[in-house]
């Protein structure tokens, strides 16, 4: 892949979402008397639903006129909930949604008309509104856009017109259906020179007999956004939307039905953001042939928060295999890689069970897929081999930790994952090793952080402004959008807090946070932390968490070295007096370390931001070198400084 590095970039930053389906049931006018009589049974999907009226229009065409629509009517609209009825016909590769969705305007002005967008693959079909207990149909024109937030290329805009203004503030309830053949397709990465073989593999979002796997917003639209046009050529801007589409729906509701009509074996489950619920068989054939025979099946995933993500869905076509510890469930052809994927997580679960818990909340699921992987918590989308434990567990290690713990807040979330990972290094490598990578980490999120007094954060409340970019402010981490900051920042901060409160403390803490099952309020992690270390942290939570003030920028000010005759029952020695300034804008807890040989004497030193700070060091012998940080705390530029010591 060094060929095409953007391909990379794309399977990595990219939500996966799966595999849907849908029964596309229609009211139908009273047969003639001597007509047999209708079926009976559930409708599992009425485009009647809501507005009889508006479905019996004939559906406007996709190449309408474009209208002419600005970024800031596509950016104004928050998505709070969203309830789908969707229903796929996998042989012929075929989706149709009927959606129910609320949406905010979290812009400044009122809205005349709201813009949706689907992938290019799709079609708007109608539209209707909640105004008043009544269900309102509203005309549309839609057009096509380009944006590589879908793998088309582009996207099916819809300019929905209003018969009252949205004011800043308000919502409203919305009803549409669209529906669509979605099928494999890279033409947003082979418009940009990526070899067509590398291009699929990070594009393999599809329906299909064999498979579907569709993966949200920066993937595939199958469920309705709303964003301006961004695309791969454009520096980070695509990665920044989806980020930011991420946090800004971060609370609201998804709900979802799901049909799925199938001939032959039926499928076994589905996977609806990270969460899996069994696919039940509602009807089928029994006069036919298994192999012939038609069926239909259904899910329900009940109301939940998103969370930090993108809606995603898979569908699998049998049971999963569970490995002899019960840690991972696995659907895959490649039999003979269970046991090594159950022998690489029987290797890391002492040290998840030492810090995160006795045992995870959820089983692993994997399902096994030649694409670039996908995650989404305990669901993991990736190629399965055999290969060695050794091989296999530092990546485990980082998926299982979300099985045994999880948060709301994507800091947490994906920190603590991250961090695990660096664990798993310390204890097999060495905490040199894990230092050594964590300062390779940090090199990147010194680039993006903000310079002291340059724009950092002064509120723990304080929102981005939708499509817009935090990287040149920096993001706190209860905002962050982008993966340097909820994965790369947030394990350096539990790296520096397990050397503020101690192993034991964050140990108990952790294991209580997930224990507990905590709600929303970004602060509570800091209080069982505080309540387990019996310290107050606010310090650190103010300058790390809430707001992003940047890095500290150290340098040793001074060293101060005077002989003493005596130190308490023992010889002579000196006392060495050490003052360091800290040039950033945020506060740092550092070792202090004076050596001499293989002889060393630490003591830990506080600096506030834009101050100096001084600590006494008693050492035995004569003291070379003093050591201020040793890589653990990141900073602007080196995060070690030595000083040569000249001792009389």
């Amino acid at each position: 892949m060094k060929s095409f590095d953007v391909v990379s970039v794309v399977g990595r930053r990219l939500v996966l979402a799966a595999v849907f389906g849908v029964s596309l049931a229609r009211a139908q006018e009273a047969p003639p008397a001597d007509s047999p009589p209708p079926p009976q049974g559930k409708v599992l999907f009425d485009r009647n639903l809501d507005s009889p009226e508006v479905e019996k229009k004939e559906k406007p065409p996709v190449s309408q006129a474009a209208v002419e629509v600005s970024d800031a009517e596509r950016t104004s609209l928050t998505f709070t909930s969203y309830d789908l009825d969707v229903h796929l016909t996998p042989a012929q590769s075929l989706l149709g949604v009927h959606s129910r969705f609320s949406v905010k305007n979290s812009g400044k002005a009122p809205l005349t008309r709201l813009v949706f967008q689907i992938s290019s693959a799709l079609s708007w079909e109608s539209f209707a509104a909640q105004i008043e207990g009544r269900v309102v149909p509203l005309t549309f024109t839609q057009h096509a856009i380009d944006t590589d937030a879908d793998h088309t290329g582009k996207a099916t805009e819809a300019v929905v017109s209003l018969p009252q203004p949205l004011e800043s503030g308000a919502s409203l309830a919305l009803t549409g259906f669209y529906s669509g053949e979605v099928v494999q397709s890279a033409e947003r990465l082979e418009r940009i020179g990526a070899p067509l073989d590398q291009a699929a593999n990070a594009d393999w979002d599809q329906i299909t007999a064999e498979r579907t796997a569709l993966r949200g917003f920066g993937s595939v639209l199958w469920y309705p956004t709303a964003a301006a046009p961004v695309f791969l050529g454009d520096g980070a801007k695509l990665f920044q939307s989806v980020g930011l589409n991420k946090l800004q729906q971060a609370e609201a509701t998804v709900h979802m039905r799901l049909t799925v009509e199938y001939v032959g074996d039926a499928p076994d489950a589905a996977f609806f953001c990270g969460r899996r619920e069994q696919l039940v068989k509602v009807s089928e054939n029994q006069n036919l042939p298994v192999a012939e025979s038609p069926g239909v099946a259904t899910a329900e995933f009940s109301a939940r928060p998103l969370g930090f993500r993108t809606l995603s869905l898979f569908i699998t076509d049998r049971a999963g295999t569970v490995t002899d510890n019960s840690l991972i469930s696995a659907v895959t052809d490649h039999y003979d890689a269970l046991p090594s994927y159950g022998a690489a997580s029987t290797k890391v679960q002492p040290l998840l069970v030492e810090w995160l818990g006795a045992g995870p909340l959820n089983v692993l699921n994997i399902l096994d897929h030649d694409g670039q992987p996908f995650e989404d918590d305990a669901l993991l989308v990736v190629p399965m081999r055999a290969a060695a434990a050794e091989v296999l567990a530092p990546s485990l290690v980082h998926s299982l930790s979300h099985a045994w713990f999880g948060s709301s807040h994507v800091w947490l979330d994906e920190g603590v994952a991250q961090w695990m990972s660096l664990l798993w290094i310390e204890q097999s490598q060495g905490r040199e090793a894990a230092v050594k990578r964590l300062q390779q980490e940090a090199n990147t999120l010194s680039l993006v952080e903000p310079g002291p007094s340059s724009g950092s954060s002064t509120g723990t409340s304080s929102s981005l402004s939708a499509g817009s970019s935090a990287s040149d402010a920096g993001q706190s981490l209860i905002l962050a959008s982008d993966e340097v900051y909820y994965r790369t920042k947030a394990a350096a901060v539990l790296w520096m807090l397990r050397s503020v409160v101690g192993d034991d403390a964050l140990k108990r803490a952790l294991q209580t946070y997930r224990t507990d099952k905590m709600d929303s309020d970004p602060k509570e992690f800091q209080r069982v932390l505080e309540r387990s270390a019996k310290r107050d942290l606010a310090w650190f939570f103010d300058d790390w968490v809430y707001r992003d003030r940047g890095l500290p920028d150290l340098s040793i000010a001074n060293v101060t070295p005077r002989a003493l005759a005596k130190i308490g029952d023992k010889g002579k020695g000196f006392l060495v007096s050490v003052d360091v300034t800290n040039d950033g804008d945020a506060a740092a807890e550092v070792p202090v370390t004076v050596r001499s040989g293989a002889l060393t004497s630490t003591q830990r030193l506080r600096i506030a931001g834009r101050s100096s700070a001084s600590v006494r060091v008693v050492f035995e012998g004569t003291p070379d070198e003093v050591i201020v940080n040793d890589g653990s705390v990141p900073e602007v530029t080196a995060s070690i400084h030595t000083k040569q010591i000249v001792a009389h």
